[in-house]
Formats: structure tokens, sequence, C-alpha cells
């Protein structure tokens, strides 16, 4: 993946806005899922709108236009190109500029929450760099944007990455990335992510 796969513990490092900005996120989520039942559509629309004041359920954020739609899958794609570079070519403390900082940020690893915030994020990135010597991060075919706001997108897509550590010893690895892209600040950031590889028979 990207940092410490693993877990403290084992020895090993292993990558181990507001109210109304997520009240958007929410209703836009929603309106993808209409491949649900009516009843637990309902449900679940209840469950995100549970703490809506009335003028926020009134001024439900509207379906992006195909052009606003395109607009942001370009920007996140660009995005995704951005890291895969950057990584490669300074190193894994480049997470560190495409992280959201934020307590609301988490990042979890074959079924483990890595970690569980931005601090712990920035903190566990400096540390795995300093055992690796060489790294190579590449988006293969597939990447998938599903955009949701102007602010917010999905993202998908199988990776491959090759590590040295600073004893020389290579490991080659692959598997499938997704996230949150959110929009802040003048720059995408990754809200949160997850990584997963096969595992082995």
């Amino acid at each position: 993946m990207l940092i410490p796969r693993y877990l403290p513990g084992n020895g090993r490092w292993t990558l181990s806005r507001t109210y109304a900005e997520a009240s958007r996120f929410w209703h836009a989520l929603l309106r993808r899922l209409s491949v649900l039942s009516r009843p637990s559509a309902l449900v679940l629309a209840t469950l995100a709108c549970a703490g809506c004041d009335t003028q926020t359920k009134s001024n439900a954020f509207p379906s992006l236009t195909p052009v606003a739609a395109a607009q942001v899958e370009a920007g996140v794609r660009a995005f995704m190109r951005s890291v895969a570079h950057d990584v490669t070519e300074q190193g894994p403390l480049a997470w560190r500029n495409y992280f959201n900082a934020s307590p609301s940020f988490f990042m979890a690893v074959n079924g483990h929450l890595a970690f569980p915030n931005g601090a712990a994020a920035s903190e566990g990135t400096q540390a795995f760099a300093k055992t690796i010597k060489h790294i190579e991060l590449k988006w293969d075919d597939g990447l998938r944007v599903d955009p949701l706001t102007p602010e917010f997108a999905v993202v998908a897509t199988p990776w491959r990455e090759i590590m040295v550590d600073s004893a020389g010893h290579r490991v080659d690895e692959a598997g499938f990335f997704s996230a949150i892209a959110e929009y802040r600040d003048g720059h995408w950031q990754f809200r949160d992510a997850h990584w997963s590889s096969p595992v082995p028979p």
C-alpha cells in the first residue's frame, strides 16, 4: 500500500466541515443508492438526516451537472497522478501532503485500523520513511472516480508498489485501494483511505 502496512508490535511498521459539508455529502451519497429497496433506502435516509434541522432538509444539495461532475473527475484523476508521482520521486514523506491532517482522517489496511486520525498518519509516515530507501507506487488501469459533490468523490483503483528498505530488501506488493477524496484549502486530499492485498491461500 503506502506506508506501514503492518501494525506496530510484530516487529515491523506495516503501514500497519463542517456540519453543512457532511450533510451535503450524505445527501449526495444517498441519491446513489437507488439500487436498494425502498425500505432500506428510507432507513438509511432517516439515519443520515436524523440530526438535520428543517432548513438543512429543505435545502438538499442538488445533483451535480454533467459538466460539474466531469470537472470533479478530471481534478481527482490529476490528483491521483500527482500522488503516485510524488511518492515515487520523494518517498513516503510525500504522503503527508495528501492525507487530511484533521481528526476526521483514518486509514485501514486489510481489515485493521492503521491510522485513526491525521496526527497518527503523519507520525506513522515519518517513522516508516526512516526505514525505506526506495519506493515506487503505480495505480494500475481501472482507476474509478465517482463524483459526489463539488468537494467529495469516491476513488478506487488497483495498485502496485515496490519497496526497498534501508537494508536493501525488496518487497513487491499489489492490491486494491479505495478512498474518499475531499477538496479543501484549494487542493484535493484523502479524507480516508483503505488498502487491501490478496490473502495467500
